[in-house]
């Protein structure tokens, strides 16, 4: 669809405009957007800055929208414009009229100039009435060469808008609100003035009906245009880093229950992972020889692995990698780079780490161990000197010419393959811009194609990435194919950037409906209706991936890293067996306990099933390090206890056990600092999170899990403490954690509400603190439990858990992991119970060699203190035995002393 404004002779002359675009009446014509672009460019290279062509067509836009409602307004009353023109006529005089409207046709002129007929002089009164408009919107400032009225501020153009202010206040009113045609002519204006995307969207919101779908469709892709060139701008960078929102789990998508079943050992899998490079290169030092190849890790780090309770292994950069890319990242400043590790060249183990054979033999070793290994797949895109690239170039996202006239591609040619020649755009090199193409030139027929890079919306193109078009089914195929081949090589596979080929985002980034575009420069020209889309990809593709392995190779993992509040549909929709739970690490770094703790809530009161495969992590490759994020104390293993016994897959990361801090590049093929682990923090790592990881089989599944309110005496929450249960079988476990430095105290009592499903019927459920711990009935007993983190027993009243809960009082960031419960009861317990009672005691702490010490409050004078030793032979008690000591006594033996 055509449409067009007039622009100033001097501005025609000045940028050399080709003549082509001009119409016999002057009007400027864009068919398209490339139109615009060509305009645009025009522009920016007199101008020595660029002139966004979102601008030039938006401007376009809005002219055309301003001759549609006068059309439209003459339709219900026919003639006004004549009568317009009489007026003027009548209250400047004629001849002042003609020169006014000769005046304009000078400055703003037709190839062909018509005598002035009464017809014609409407047609111009018309764009000058518009010309004055422009000039009164402070949005086209930046413009105002174009449309410069001042030559015809001596005519009667300078009294024309007052004079017809007066005119159309005597004529019918316009639209709902009958208001004058000028009134409605500037109202775009008086909403957004300094705002063209905010003019375009008044437009569309306001007079849509009565402009018709075609121009609705035009104006909202006019705001995609305009959202695709804030984005180009280099300083627009990407995220903020800041915490993801809370999932609510409502309505965004049609979601359907369809989990995938996890085999015995999926729960239980804890993930470790090693940027394989940078490993074998601290191997290699560690053990002092060449350890460079998979089948040369010593059989000691695997043990040392499964004795931490490592049991799936994540080697990040198996695969060969693009020559161009280590190309590019050695020009740009690391010259002992190796590749991006999501830059491939081919779905082959690289030959510098040993390639199959060498893989073949770690994961024959580590399956001696219990440890199962995992690889990244990558199948949003390949590196742009790819196989695929140089054999089959249809299987990417291209153009055959440049999406941008100002792109250049002069640079050297990274394509080690002699079919073909692969050229970055020039400004990469030097930052100034971030191309969205590459070009690839092929040799033997000279075709020349600009594939599009690999990107996900969110900041800068994956400059040395090719973007595959999974429009095409035949693509997508063929990438089904590869993850069954690497799904039958490792039983777990991380799926890299898995949200960006869900449809919905497939659409939005590559093929957007008209107003859901701007994530990708220059994509919205090649945006699609939601219909045609849908039956070019019927099927969500992940459904598909999903289905083919549970069939082909069923015995898989298949683990997804999205974001974007898309967890929930990944797991309980699309089927995968695990999805990235980023707030984790997020919130919890934040401290922004009461969000995380409602993503718990929200998640356990829409299917707790979701919580179960939920990847939690402290740090992951595109993150700081867990100790840079948490530090080395107790903060640290508050959260990593929380990781260790929450439901759903740990995951830690390189270095994370060593108190490694530095971040390992995706590129790196050794690390730049000089670290060694720090064995303090390493012994204290095997002591207390070690066991948990080997008991993870308490802690894995959701049938059992609760999520409790911790009361303060006031009865408020505190959203600062975390406390759960969780059990397998016979074996229980509470976990309290205070994230927070602070200090608390309070009442673990009750549950949060969790969801809970029968045939045709779903409701809400709290359990108390007893109920969940299977104590219920047994009141006249009582409950011995151990805390994993001190060592210590404790003893409590069941009859006082049923009736007050249980009573903590917590320091800064401290934890409790409660194990190894059970109940004993009986005439001599009461007894004891009774005796203890008596003598004013607090609480009771049983040592693990069954010696227990408890302590009396001090009385109102601070006088005394009564301390009980009772040494206990289950089920019999042998003695009880009471010392009693003033604290004068206590004061004067120190002083003694």
């Amino acid at each position: 669809m055509l449409f067009q404004f007039h622009i100033s002779k001097i501005s025609r002359e000045k940028y050399q405009f080709d003549e082509t675009l001009f119409a016999t009446d002057g009007h400027i014509i864009f068919a398209n957007f490339a139109a615009a672009r060509h305009f645009a460019e025009k522009m920016s290279a007199v101008r020595g800055e660029t002139v966004p062509a979102s601008d030039v067509n938006a401007m376009g836009l809005l002219d055309e929208v301003m001759h549609i409602l006068i059309r439209q307004y003459e339709m219900e009353n026919p003639g006004m414009m004549m009568r317009a023109l009489d007026w003027l006529s009548a209250k400047h005089g004629e001849n002042e009229l003609d020169l006014g409207l000769l005046r304009f046709d000078e400055h703003f002129p037709a190839h062909n100039p018509s005598p002035k007929e009464k017809k014609e002089q409407v047609i111009t009164l018309e764009e000058m009435l518009l010309l004055a408009l422009e000039n009164q919107n402070p949005a086209l400032e930046n413009y105002g060469e174009l449309f410069d009225d001042t030559p015809l501020l001596d005519t009667v153009y300078a009294e024309m808008l007052g004079t017809l202010e007066t005119f159309f206040g005597y004529e019918p009113g316009f639209g709902s609100k009958k208001e004058t045609l000028l009134h409605i002519l500037r109202a775009p204006i008086a909403a957004s003035p300094n705002s063209l995307s905010g003019q375009l969207k008044y437009v569309a919101e306001r007079w849509g009906v009565l402009l018709g779908d075609k121009y609705v469709d035009m104006i909202l892709r006019g705001m995609d245009f305009l959202s695709e060139e804030i984005i180009r701008e280099p300083s627009s960078g990407g995220g903020d880093g800041a915490a993801p929102p809370v999932p609510e789990f409502f309505g965004e998508y049609e979601e359907y229950e369809r989990f995938s079943i996890d085999k015995d050992w999926m729960p239980r899998i804890v993930l470790l992972a090693k940027n394989a490079y940078v490993w074998l290169d601290q191997l290699s030092k560690e053990y002092e020889r060449d350890i460079s190849r998979l089948d040369q890790i010593p059989d000691e780090e695997l043990d040392l692995l499964a004795k931490r309770g490592f049991s799936g292994l994540w080697l990040i950069g198996l695969w060969e990698r693009s020559k161009a890319s280590r190309r590019m990242k050695q020009r740009m400043g690391n010259p002992d780079a190796v590749a991006s590790a999501y830059s491939l060249y081919d779905y082959q183990i690289a030959w510098d780490l040993g390639g199959q054979e060498a893989l073949g033999n770690l994961r024959w070793r580590a399956w001696q161990r219990g440890i199962r290994l995992a690889a990244d797949m990558v199948p949003n895109h390949m590196g742009i000197d790819s196989k695929w690239v140089a054999e089959n170039p249809e299987h990417f996202l291209s153009l055959d010419h440049s999406p941008y006239p100002g792109y250049t591609f002069n640079s050297e040619n990274l394509s080690e393959d002699d079919r073909v020649g692969i050229y970055l755009e020039d400004h990469y090199y030097d930052h100034s811009d971030a191309a969205v193409v590459f070009k690839r030139v092929d040799h033997r027929t000279d075709d020349t194609k600009y594939i599009y890079h690999g990107n996900d919306g969110t900041s800068m193109p994956w400059n040395d990435t090719a973007q595959l078009n999974f429009l095409d089914p035949h693509v997508r195929e063929t990438v089904i194919q590869v993850i069954l081949n690497v799904a039958r090589q490792f039983p777990v596979i991380r799926f890299d950037a898995a949200m960006t080929l869900a449809k919905k985002h497939i659409q939005r980034l590559w093929y957007p409906e008209p107003g859901g575009g701007g994530a990708i420069p220059s994509r919205s020209e090649h945006g699609i209706s939601r219909a045609e889309f849908e039956q070019a990809v019927p099927r969500e593709f992940w459904r598909e991936v999903v289905d083919r392995v549970a069939q082909e190779v069923p015995d898989t993992l298949l683990l997804a890293e999205a974001f974007w509040m898309m967890e929930g549909y990944f797991v309980r929709t699309l089927g995968m067996h695990r999805v990235y739970n980023s707030a984790f690490m997020h919130m919890l770094r934040d401290e922004d306990n009461a969000g995380y703790r409602q993503v718990m809530k929200n998640t356990l009161t829409f299917d707790p099933q979701v919580l179960k495969r939920y990847v939690n992590f402290m740090n992951n490759p595109d993150e700081e390090t867990a100790v840079e994020q948490f530090g080395k104390s107790d903060k640290y293993f508050g959260v990593c206890t929380l990781m260790a016994t929450l439901p759903g897959l740990p995951m830690f990361g390189h270095g994370q056990v060593e108190g490694y801090s530095e971040k390992y590049g995706m590129e790196y093929r050794r690390a730049y600092r000089d670290e060694r682990p720090d064995t303090g923090f390493v012994q204290h790592h095997d002591n207390v999170i070690a066991p948990l990881l080997h008991r993870r089989y308490i802690f894995a599944d959701v049938e059992n899990f609760l999520l409790y309110h911790f009361f303060n005496e006031h009865g408020q929450v505190i959203e600062d403490v975390f406390v759960y249960s969780n059990q397998a079988g016979d074996e229980k476990a509470l976990v309290i954690y205070h994230n927070k430095y602070a200090e608390t105290r309070g009442w673990v009592k009750e549950s949060t509400s969790f969801a809970v499903k029968a045939v045709g019927d779903e409701y809400l459920v709290k359990r108390s603190l007893v109920e969940g711990m299977d104590f219920v009935g047994q009141e006249d007993r009582y409950v011995i439990f151990r805390d994993l983190v001190t060592g210590l027993e404790y003893i409590r009243s069941i009859a006082e858990l049923t009736e007050k809960g249980l009573y903590v009082e917590l320091g800064a960031y401290q934890r409790h992991v409660f194990l190894d419960f059970r109940t004993v009861g009986g005439v001599e317990w009461v007894k004891v119970a009774e005796a203890l009672n008596g003598a004013g005691v607090e609480s009771v702490q049983v040592k693990w060699d069954e010696i227990f010490s408890v302590k009396k409050k001090k009385d109102e004078n601070n006088a005394y203190q009564v301390d009980i030793e009772v040494v206990v032979k289950k089920p019999k008690i042998e003695r009880v035995r009471k010392k009693e000591k003033t604290a004068k006594k206590k004061k004067n033996k120190r002083k003694n002393n």
